[in-house]
């Protein structure tokens, strides 16, 4: 694999590094617009090889960026280079968090057609299962807190409706039901949303809290997992009474293989 690295041309401008870096990237237009504008005032940076996996079905590196911006903070971001085959094309992907990287890399490894690839990681790389923990990781991180502003708008009927179309055998009883149907005011707020591999299939989570305020005063939610992570890729809704079953819930279907 060429390292990206251009060590031939020592004398790089930091400004032509990034133009080379952006443009050869498949996925720059993910980037954040903001990310973008700060690396424009950039006046030094440093690269060097992070992590690597090669095998006669998957050759793939990850490298490290980081550049000293006009303001006096820096900024990294992560490289993916990667080609099959021993005549290959190098592809590159670029990413503003280590973790994005991590799970870009292992969805290399569990993509169809690259058994061989499973498993055999450099020493300096982390294995499948590894990302796979850190997905988990993502999923149980508590989200930030946002003010919430009740709604007055059939919230009893939108309760029933959220329950109703839940799919999952535990989802709230009739208990539960039976308070909410005291509901007069809503607030509906997305706590986290994600785009992962399952199985090297694509699948979206997204977690969303229905907040209740009820006639008695008291307050309620119920959490709603919508996701694709199906064995044929519908969409899907589960509906649990608390975030950590609903959080467990994503966890334990974005690391089922269909």
């Amino acid at each position: 694999m060429n390292d990206p690295i251009d060590r031939n041309d020592l004398y790089e401008t930091t400004e032509a590094h990034v133009e080379r870096l952006l443009g050869r990237a498949l996925n720059s237009f993910d980037l954040p617009d903001a990310l973008v504008e700060r690396l424009g005032s950039a006046l030094a940076h440093a690269s060097s090889l992070h992590a690597s996996h090669h095998s006669p079905a998957l050759h793939r590196a990850t490298y490290r960026h980081t550049y000293l911006l006009a303001d006096g903070t820096s900024l990294t971001l992560w490289e993916l280079v990667h080609h099959t085959g021993p005549d290959g094309r190098d592809h590159h992907e670029l990413y503003a968090d280590e973790s994005e990287v991590r799970l870009a890399a292992a969805r290399l490894a569990a993509a169809p057609g690259f058994p061989e690839a499973v498993g055999l990681a450099d020493p300096l790389d982390d294995d499948l299962d590894a990302d796979l923990e850190l997905l988990s990781a993502l999923l149980v991180r508590p989200p930030a807190p946002a003010p919430r502003t009740y709604v007055p708008d059939d919230s009893a009927d939108h309760a029933r409706r959220v329950l109703r179309r839940a799919e999952n055998a535990d989802r709230p009883g009739e208990e539960v039901a039976a308070r909410l149907r005291g509901a007069f005011a809503h607030h509906i707020q997305q706590v986290f949303g994600r785009q992962c591999s399952v199985a090297g299939k694509d699948a979206g989570f997204s977690l969303y809290e229905h907040a209740f305020l009820l006639l008695d005063g008291s307050e309620m939610s119920v959490w709603e997992v919508e996701h694709t992570a199906t064995p044929d890729g519908r969409h899907m809704c589960e509906v649990y009474e608390d975030e950590r079953a609903a959080r467990a819930a994503m966890e334990l279907r974005a690391r089922v293989r269909r």
